[in-house]
């Protein structure tokens, strides 16, 4: 652990100083940090990513994709020897050779795992524990780590008002590179530091300098080789007609698993009120619009809203299958993603062997 942090130190001794003075202003809801991205490496130990053989989206129906995980290949047979497991029992060879053989499989190669990570300016928001940039940042240091676990090699994509490839590099390394990008590029103080919170005058004019998930999505094609598998990490507000191309595109050749971050506020209105929708600055001159719940006509529109655009992102990936989760930031996120993607087995044989002796 001293060693990665002292790795951390050399590449960053520049960002300490505003680093010290920012701290007041810095919590974990708002931030992650290296430190706490490096520690999700032991939880990460409790997800097992190999022996998922198909995947299952929550939000899309039971629908099995080609999301296969790494596995087994094939080597040869031979004849049974004590101690083999009956389960790999070569029943063909058996009868043809009028002798017990067994099945030797070999595991297969590592595999590359690349992460698009959407920071747009809308997953700097949220209302209870966490902004959804700090849960999308801790997702994908959390199933970097459990993929670094078995050797994979990991790249990345991650988008805010720019673009930054990460080529796939072998395990740790893999995973601290992402780590550090992570930090960097969800760090709300930096993402707008060129500018203020727009105000009503600017808005689309800075929302139209984020990057265009289209655009990389077209990108991650070139990154992602084939055989990769992908995780697309974003709230994907930014989808259109055109998006169902790209995805289809890049699932011909790859694995992906789409994951969508949501906010409490984003499933259901808040209580009934009038809100003002302020740049956070302490004029009234900011006050850019008024969210008012209090009628039953203003919380249907607010219900109707959101449910029309997770609708949306369900559809498009069902068409796709394209296996989807949704992660709230008031969600337990180790368990989440062990109920989606795969639990250890370490863990799941100790539950089981706790059910049996109670």
């Amino acid at each position: 652990m001293n060693a990665i942090k002292r790795w951390f130190q050399r590449k960053d001794t520049s960002a300490q100083s505003s680093k010290t003075k920012s701290k007041a202003a810095i919590n974990a809801g708002t931030h992650v940090s290296v430190e706490e991205l490096i520690q999700l490496q032991q939880q990460a130990r409790k997800i097992d990513m190999t022996r998922r053989s198909y995947a299952k989206a929550s939000s899309t129906g039971t629908h099995h994709s080609r999301f296969r995980g790494r596995g087994m290949d094939y080597q040869e047979s031979r004849i049974y020897q004590a101690g083999d497991d009956i389960r790999n029992m070569d029943w063909r060879v058996t009868a043809r050779a009028g002798k017990p053989h067994t099945k030797l499989y070999q595991e297969e190669r590592e595999r590359p795992v690349v992460f698009l990570v959407d920071f747009n300016p809308g997953m700097f928001f949220g209302s209870t524990q966490s902004l959804k940039s700090v849960v999308a940042a801790r997702t994908a240091a959390l199933i970097a780590w459990a993929v670094a676990n078995k050797g994979d090699r990991i790249g990345a994509l991650i988008i805010n008002q720019t673009h930054h490839e990460l080529p796939p590099k072998m395990g740790k390394r893999g995973a601290l590179q992402l780590i550090r990008e992570l930090v960097n590029h969800s760090d709300p103080q930096k993402v707008f530091a060129s500018s203020s919170l727009p105000s009503s005058a600017t808005s689309e004019t800075n929302l139209s300098k984020h990057e265009n998930l289209n655009d990389e999505l077209k990108r991650l094609r070139k990154i992602a080789r084939p055989g990769s598998l992908v995780f697309l990490i974003s709230d994907f507000y930014a989808i259109n007609e055109d998006t169902a191309h790209h995805l289809r595109s890049l699932s011909r050749h790859c694995d992906i698993q789409a994951i969508q971050i949501v906010d409490p506020l984003e499933i259901s209105p808040p209580p009934p009120d009038q809100y003002y929708i302020t740049t956070g600055k302490n004029s009234d001159a900011e006050k850019i619009a008024l969210l008012n719940t209090r009628s039953k006509k203003g919380q249907e529109q607010y219900q109707s809203f959101f449910d029309q655009h997770h609708q949306q992102v369900k559809e498009l990936m069902r068409q796709q299958k394209i296996p989807l989760f949704q992660l709230s930031t008031s969600d337990n996120l180790l368990l989440k993603i062990q109920q989606n993607l795969g639990q250890s087995r370490q863990r799941s044989s100790s539950s089981i062997s706790k059910k049996v002796v109670s």
